[in-house]
């Protein structure tokens, strides 16, 4: 049997549990895994350089999200096209995906190196980087931007290759590329003696070994995907197809980002530069810990996708179900977990006596709706599968922009430095109700239209 026909034999035919598992676990795993490179500068930064530089890397993140959602746009955008075009036996259609989103690749790494380098400054500045901050951030973000086409690489790529069932390879590469990142960082920062500077080295060179991983998989014959030079011949309706399922991973990316650099401005002013430090330390745990949800819901796509495709749509619905149960199950084992101990969680990254006493009641307030985040990303997921573009805008974007942003303009008002910390927990609840209030319908669709399938 051959490796297209092995894939399509797994998506098509094995239970869907452990068909999620095989697919998810991989990329909760190396999902947990990418979360690595920013927590591990955090923890050497925190250490080693201080408050001030967490408070760096705190204005540097919303704006590393902008390049991550890019990433995330083209990688997204190009799996789903890749799993319904695979699943519909399409396989040409599969190939231009691929070879177009190269081409992306290229077009927004080049263009993030030059935006970054001419405006960095005034670019941090608006993410609330103040005059204290300013020089971390712009000694890491300023060599982030340069490696910028290499994280749009691995980013896009690993979609790629998990579109079509290879999820262990994908896994690999983040965890290859992780603890490079380790590996490195103390060398770079402390050995080397260049500061957070070296943090931002360390994390770009990490990505060339993340890439080399990447271009052994497609050169070794494993790769369902094969390409030529025709197939990187610029399709305008395959890049429309591309960007329209993917847009909306960018712009979850990019409003998260504008919001975080909000909350950074509203920290600063609330509780001066400390508290932007505890939202930085605060904030990169919670995403830590949300990484192996993404894992899930990246796992579970080409799933949906494959059997959308392929009309076998009581698997997609059972994929459906499933997924968000194992989403429920390890949000909830997280929430706890930080609310009953946040202390140990914070001395991880700092022995700063100001951030240990304002830090766990904060992380406490934030993360008290966790428990229900994993139904927001899973179903934005599903929707971006089925190739249902508006739904998974409006899932997608629910949280940081329909529910966060109106919070973090109401709730400190009334309440302070304790409002910015609770609007966390607030958007979630509420993202997670609109989300149940779309999905719904559409497992109902999918249900109809296995019944009118089998009556004819």
């Amino acid at each position: 049997m051959s490796i297209l026909s092995k894939r399509e034999h797994m998506l098509s035919r094995e239970s869907i549990g452990s068909l999620i598992w095989k697919l998810s676990f991989p990329a909760m795993v190396g999902m947990f895994v990418n979360g690595l490179y920013n927590l591990v500068d955090t923890i050497y930064i925190g250490h080693g350089i201080g408050s001030m530089g967490v408070a760096g890397l705190s204005v540097a993140h919303p704006v590393q999200m902008i390049i991550g959602g890019m990433g995330a746009m083209l990688g997204i955008g190009t799996a789903s096209l890749i799993s319904r075009s695979l699943g519909a036996k399409d396989y040409e259609r599969a190939r231009w995906a691929f070879g177009n989103n190269i081409l992306a690749i290229l077009a927004m790494g080049l263009l993030f190196m030059i935006c970054g380098t001419v405006f960095l400054k005034p670019i941090l500045r608006s993410f609330g980087a103040t005059e204290a901050i300013m020089p971390y951030a712009s000694e890491y973000m300023g060599v982030i931007f340069l490696g910028s086409p290499l994280i749009l690489t691995t980013m896009s790529m690993n979609n790629v290759i998990r579109s079509e069932g290879a999820a262990k390879t994908a896994m690999w590469s983040m965890l290859i590329g992780a603890l490079t990142n380790i590996v490195l960082d103390p060398i770079f920062i402390f050995t080397l003696g260049m500061g957070i500077r070296g943090a931002a080295v360390a994390t770009v060179l990490s990505r060339v070994a993340a890439i080399i991983w990447i271009a052994r998989f497609f050169r070794s014959g494993k790769s369902l995907v094969t390409i030529s030079a025709a197939d990187m011949k610029p399709r305008p309706e395959v890049l429309r197809e591309i960007i329209t399922v993917g847009f909306p991973a960018l712009l979850h990316h990019a409003s998260s980002s504008l919001v975080f650099g909000f909350i950074n401005q509203l920290a600063a002013f609330y509780g001066g530069d400390i508290a932007v430090a505890v939202f930085g330390i605060s904030n990169r745990v919670i995403i830590f810990t949300a990484m192996p949800v993404i894992g899930i819901a990246q796992g579970v796509q080409p799933i949906v996708g494959y059997n959308y495709g392929a009309g076998f749509y009581h698997r997609a619905v059972e994929a459906i179900k499933a997924s968000q149960r194992i989403a429920l199950a390890f949000c909830s084992a997280t929430t706890v977990s930080i609310l009953l101990f946040p202390e140990p969680v914070l001395k991880i990254f700092t022995t700063d006596p100001r951030l240990l006493e304002i830090g766990p009641h904060a992380i406490r307030l934030m993360v008290a709706g966790f428990f229900l985040a994993g139904f927001n990303k899973v179903g934005g997921s599903v929707f971006q599968a089925l190739g249902k573009a508006r739904p998974a805008f409006i899932v997608n974007m629910s949280r940081p922009i329909l529910f966060f942003v109106p919070l973090l303009l109401i709730l400190p008002k009334f309440i302070g430095l304790d409002g910015l910390w609770l609007s966390f927990a607030v958007a979630d609840v509420l993202s997670f109700v609109l989300t149940v209030f779309l999905l719904l319908p559409e497992t109902r669709n999918l249900k109809s239209l296995e019944a009118s399938t089998e009556g004819a």
